[in-house]
């Protein structure tokens, strides 16, 4: 049997309607959702159902909708037969990927990803920063840049997403002087990107302080099969190396591209993004177009999924 790791997305996947296939045709789904709605005491079912999308693209709703669409998602195929041999999430995911392992129940992830929002935003005011995509231009040459453009300010790799994709964060003008660089030495493009506040960068550091609080609080543990983390790209199991990895990468970058190289190196030959939306899958082709990268976020995409995946 193909040894397979379930990949969980981060923030940019959400949508209005998500995963409701899964709340109105499979229980231990609905279960999920009602779950959620308890431990934070007010409908998200609701919100991310019927939106607005303006309210549900507020990082503090947006980080626990994705986590409970892609926690649903997940029940479906346990309940299925479906097993990971290794899990892996992008940024926010990471917390899904930790809930898929057995390390934190999923009303706590639920709420402490609520306040990691609201952290995060509260972190750094509205406008003061940024972040960008910058496309088909070596990572090395983007950290270059980065310390030219930064003068004084901060600006940094944020999400090393693909080999032709690289996103930056920091205060607005150093992001938008990098992409003026970039621009000049050669990338395809360089896109804004409509975020409500500067990831995985140096201006996070305030998130971070907070969230370590409910981070010690929360009851973790050790995992049952392995996670490739974001912040070193390395595999952990033990409840304090996954609860630091998720202290670490609030203000340090996403190294997506060397974690699926990690599994790639471990055997992994089929991966399945599991939750909303299809970006995991994108940055996979583009990452190592060998490896087979199926999703499951809908009932729909079962007949599909369940064709290629053997039961275990």
């Amino acid at each position: 049997m193909a040894v397979t790791a379930f990949l969980f997305p981060g923030q940019g996947s959400q949508a209005v309607g998500m995963a409701r296939s899964l709340y109105e045709g499979f229980a231990p789904a609905r279960e999920v959702f009602e779950e959620a709605d308890e431990a934070l005491g007010f409908a998200l079912s609701q919100l991310m159902f019927e939106g607005p999308i303006e309210t549900l693209t507020l990082t503090e709703h947006t980080q626990p909708a994705i986590l409970t669409a892609s926690v649903a998602a997940l029940r479906f195929l346990e309940a299925n037969g479906q097993r990971a041999d290794y899990v892996a999430g992008h940024s926010l995911g990471e917390y899904s990927a930790v809930v898929a392992a057995g390390g934190l129940p999923f009303a706590d992830a639920v709420r402490i990803v609520r306040n990691r929002g609201r952290y995060m935003q509260e972190a750094v005011p509205q406008g003061v920063g940024a972040m960008a995509a910058i496309l088909k231009l070596p990572i090395d040459r983007i950290e270059a840049l980065c310390e030219e453009a930064a003068q004084g300010e901060v600006v940094s790799v944020a999400n090393e997403n693909s080999p032709d994709q690289t996103v930056i964060a920091g205060h607005r003008g150093a992001v938008e002087r990098a992409g003026e660089l970039a621009k000049a030495a050669g990338a395809k493009r360089v896109v804004m990107l409509p975020v409500s506040a500067p990831f995985h960068c140096a201006l996070m550091h305030p998130a971070q302080a907070r969230l370590g609080e409910d981070l010690q609080a929360a009851p973790f543990q050790d995992l049952r099969v392995p996670l490739v983390n974001n912040w070193d790209a390395v595999l952990v199991q033990a409840s304090a190396a996954v609860r630091e990895g998720l202290f670490q990468q609030v203000p340090h970058r996403v190294r997506w591209v060397e974690s699926m190289f990690r599994l790639v190196d471990e055997g992994v030959e089929q991966f399945v993004e599991v939750g909303p939306g299809a970006v995991l899958s994108g940055l996979l082709r583009n990452i190592d177009a060998a490896r087979k990268c199926l999703r499951f976020g809908e009932l729909a995409d079962w007949d599909k999924l369940q064709a290629e995946l053997p039961r275990s």
